[in-house]
């Protein structure tokens, strides 16, 4: 694993298998009514809104909330020049948008006990994604997933308390599931959190 060598566990195809086309009886007459029970309804996602534009007092909202996301509405307003009323509601409306997607801390993971770190990488069935991320977002220590192009499918970012819980992640929660074809382990030795800082004023910009 350390060695950032290539994990394969299966050769199961790439793509899944063509589904046989429905074939209707000829001995059934063409004027009687189906007695079939419809197929499962797929729940259809609502389309997302389109964010509204932010402006420069929106943009500086954002910086001091990354930078510091215990600022009181008094603070930020103050900082940003404007009234409480309306730094909460910019707030409000940022959230409402999806812009702000959540408030949290930015955690030493080291000194909070999970000492070992890597990037993953993951080459799965075609079109399982969704399934491969429900599953993924359940596993524990894993902070980051994305779907990305290129040599692999899947990027995850996992902490863990050590090298043995790290492959025992690998090795017995993440090849366990069907859809995924390979995987390929990247220790990491250091990390620098880049998060947003009062010395970069353009972070926003």
């Amino acid at each position: 694993m350390a060695d950032g060598g290539e994990e394969s566990r299966r050769a199961a195809p790439a793509t899944a298998p063509p589904t046989a086309p429905a074939v209707t009886s000829p001995t059934a007459p063409a004027s009687a009514p189906s007695t079939a029970s419809p197929g499962p309804v797929q729940a259809v996602e609502p389309p997302i809104p389109p964010a509204r534009p932010l402006d420069a007092i929106d943009r500086d909202i954002l910086r001091i909330l990354q930078t510091d996301g215990r600022a009181s509405i008094r603070s930020v307003a103050e900082r940003v020049h404007v009234s409480r009323a309306n730094a909460y509601a910019r707030i409000n409306r940022l959230v409402e948008d999806g812009v702000i997607r959540g408030f949290g801390a930015r955690v030493d993971h080291e000194r909070a006990g999970q000492g070992a770190s890597a990037y993953i990488t993951l080459k799965i069935v075609q079109n399982s994604w969704r399934t491969v991320r429900e599953q993924l977002q359940a596993l524990p220590g894993a902070t980051h997933i994305a779907l990305v192009s290129g040599d692999f499918d899947v990027l995850l970012l996992v902490h863990t308390p050590d090298n043995r819980a790290l492959r025992e992640l690998v090795l017995t929660r993440i090849q366990s599931i069907p859809e995924v074809l390979s995987t390929r382990t990247l220790l990491v030795f250091e990390e620098t959190d880049l998060g947003p800082r009062p010395d970069r004023p353009a972070e926003l910009a």
